[in-house]
């Protein structure tokens, strides 16, 4: 008989893992709402043309990794590999300008991308996309960043790094490319296939590439930086002033470019090496012209995609430990089982985790049970009487009447 698995690239989200993943989206969404991001769901597929247009015809993501197919009608459909297009086609779609501006959204989901399983990278895995459409108020990018500085804090994750560019708009950067391409010229002797494959779609690619030796040249070629206009210097330096004022710590990264066609000025990557080599755990940036290129008005927007599988793997072990179940009941059949079951009721009206052994075990048996599920009480039931066991501290002992009051106390 055939022995079916999940596809390559993909993965089962087990119950054992759900109370992590879930504390971490929970956590997503809870400072989401705090920052007035509104929730926005999109499908997993769209137009292939969204996808070209917003990406890049040249990008890896469109030569490389999307899932494109025809549908049954003829139609050409993509799943979408990052949700920040989605996002502004529902904003032109349903008329999202003529409310007020920003507008504030996020959303949490599945993406795909055809590309090598790695650690912490699939082929479909989840995102969190927070995008602020409608201003180029350089606080705003500031609130973006910091915004996912703070998300980061709550789940106890310190070892990473900021890194922090300009990439200038249309204004300024023709100017900037022909530099770079002169360069590039001078120097294509050193450079590889991947890098020459690159310049030829955007020369600012080039700075995507993955050899060390390359990247090593290309520290020498001209930097944006060098090149903003008046109006892109003010605005980056605003932002930086802004996240000095928040207290966010950043690098300066003079190539970091981004790997998709849309972005502008800003562009930002939290990066965390307990990942490896896929050491991304944040990258967004400012799109200001992405909008107008899927028909809509001229409208700036800022945003950013954040996976969630890489930033699991971000979490230190005490967060990883976390109790599955708050409070574990052990008790003999019969009659402790009957005292158990109201008192189970009444801590799960309370907002706590509860549960007891349906499985037949001694208490030994038990006893293993709870340690498995890590629980943040075990409760040894005795007829009308309890010892409990929390970690770390000493056991202690109440009536079963008082119990649900001093654990919840």
């Amino acid at each position: 008989m055939t022995r079916f698995e999940a596809p390559r690239g993909t993965h089962d989200i087990l119950p054992s893992e759900q109370p992590l993943w879930q504390w971490v989206t929970g956590q997503m969404e809870d400072v989401c709402a705090l920052y007035g991001y509104r929730r926005i769901d999109t499908p997993g597929i769209e137009d292939t043309e969204l996808v070209i247009r917003t990406s890049g015809g040249g990008s890896d993501v469109v030569q490389k990794e999307t899932y494109t197919f025809e549908d049954r009608g003829g139609r050409s459909l993509t799943l979408r590999p990052e949700a920040t297009a989605p996002i502004c086609r529902a904003y032109v779609q349903h008329g999202l300008h003529r409310e007020p501006q920003p507008q504030k959204l996020y959303t949490i989901g599945p993406m795909w991308r055809y590309d090598r399983p790695q650690k912490g990278r699939y082929r479909e895995h989840w995102q969190l996309s927070v995008e602020a459409i409608g201003t180029d108020d350089p606080a705003v990018d500031a609130e973006v960043i910091q915004l996912y500085a703070e998300l980061l804090r709550r789940l106890g994750v310190t070892h990473y790094v900021l890194e922090l560019n300009s990439i200038g708009d249309r204004n300024c950067r023709p100017a900037y490319v022909e530099r770079l391409s002169a360069w590039l010229d001078d120097h294509d002797a050193d450079l590889d296939d991947e890098a020459r494959a690159k310049r030829a779609t955007t020369p600012l690619r080039v700075f995507d590439v993955k050899s060390e030796r390359v990247r090593a040249i290309l520290a020498g070629a001209p930097k944006i930086g060098e090149s903003l206009c008046d109006e892109c210097r003010e605005h980056f330096a605003s932002v930086r002033a802004f996240l000095d004022a928040y207290g966010v710590a950043y690098e300066l990264a003079p190539t970091l470019v981004r790997g998709l066609d849309y972005y502008t000025r800003t562009t930002f990557e939290f990066k965390d090496d307990a990942i490896g080599a896929q050491d991304t755990i944040c990258g967004g940036g400012r799109y200001d012209g992405l909008i107008e290129e899927i028909g809509g008005s001229p409208t700036p927007g800022i945003g950013f995609g954040a996976g969630v599988e890489r930033l699991l793997l971000s979490l230190g072990d005490e967060q990883r430990d976390a109790p599955n179940v708050d409070v574990f009941f052990v008790c003999d059949a019969g009659d402790d089982r009957e005292r158990v079951l109201p008192l189970l009721a009444e801590l799960r009206r309370r907002g706590l985790r509860a549960d007891m052994d349906y499985g037949g075990r001694s208490q030994k048996g038990q006893l293993g049970q709870a340690g498995r599920l890590r629980a943040g009480w075990t409760v040894i039931v005795d007829g009308g009487r309890a010892t409990v066991r929390e970690p770390g501290r000493d056991d202690w002992t109440a009536q079963l009447d008082e119990l649900v009051d001093r654990i919840s106390e």
